[in-house]
């Protein structure tokens, strides 16, 4: 790690992270093991989930206590909920839910089949609805807490082939937006983090590590952005973040 949770201190919190086997989702459950939260990460893959778990443990016996990996497919509704409910049975409660579980398909509308398109929109913003659903009375009992939504610059910019991707990440930015205002006084805090593009392989091009990656953001880029929205302070609430490289290539 680089440092960007250090200084944070979630003892005693626990944390959910939707597709956090890999990229992204990885990077932000490492930085909340690193701030000593106890962390339930989700993934549709049983190997992808058993690599991330032994990373995060590291092998250390105490840090493989707060960890535990769980096969769940957030498009269904009741997978859902059940990771919610786990995440409590686990660890006693939940204080952050990062909803980061997402589909990339890119085609254009014509080309586009029914089950590609419910693939992307069921998974990108009905299983945000869903966990957020299941999460809000879990953190209502614990006197508060935080949902951050990983949204994506595409919802508010639009290409050719993203129809589905840019309408379901435009939907979590206005769901984000509402529920937001419908939990604030319940001591939830909500926001969303919209990264431009970032080094992960998630839209099946080149490899995150190749030169032609160098621009793009990392994944640590946006788990530093997590970690500021939980640490910000409670009379203040930064509930949108756009993020872009620094310095892309020019057109």
């Amino acid at each position: 790690m680089s440092g960007i949770s250090q200084t944070l201190d979630l003892t005693g919190r626990v944390a959910l992270v939707t597709g956090g086997s890999r990229g992204i989702g990885l990077a932000i459950a490492q930085a909340l093991v690193h701030a000593q939260a106890s962390v339930t990460i989700t993934g549709r893959s049983g190997e992808q989930l058993k690599a991330a778990r032994s990373k995060l443990s590291r092998g250390d016996a105490s840090r493989a206590e707060r960890v535990h990996a769980l096969t769940a497919d957030v498009k269904d509704a009741t997978a859902a909920k059940a990771a919610v409910d786990e995440a409590v049975r686990r660890f006693g409660g939940l204080d952050v839910l990062v909803n980061n579980a997402g589909v990339g398909i890119f085609r254009n509308v014509a080309d586009m089949d029914v089950a590609a398109w419910h693939d992307v929109i069921d998974t990108n913003m009905s299983g945000v609805f869903y966990c957020c659903h299941a999460a809000i009375s879990h953190m209502k009992r614990r006197g508060g807490g935080w949902i951050i939504n990983i949204s994506s610059l595409a919802g508010k910019n639009p290409f050719p082939g993203g129809a589905a991707y840019c309408a379901s990440k435009a939907a979590v930015n206005a769901f984000s937006e509402a529920l937001m205002q419908e939990v604030r006084h319940d001591n939830i805090r909500v926001s969303y983090v919209m990264p431009g593009s970032v080094a992960t392989g998630f839209s099946g091009g080149e490899s995150p590590s190749g030169p032609a990656a160098d621009w793009k953001l990392s994944p640590d880029d946006v788990a530093e952005v997590v970690v500021d929205l939980i640490r910000h302070p409670a009379r203040s609430l930064p509930s949108r973040v756009e993020l872009r490289p620094s310095r892309p290539p020019k057109r």
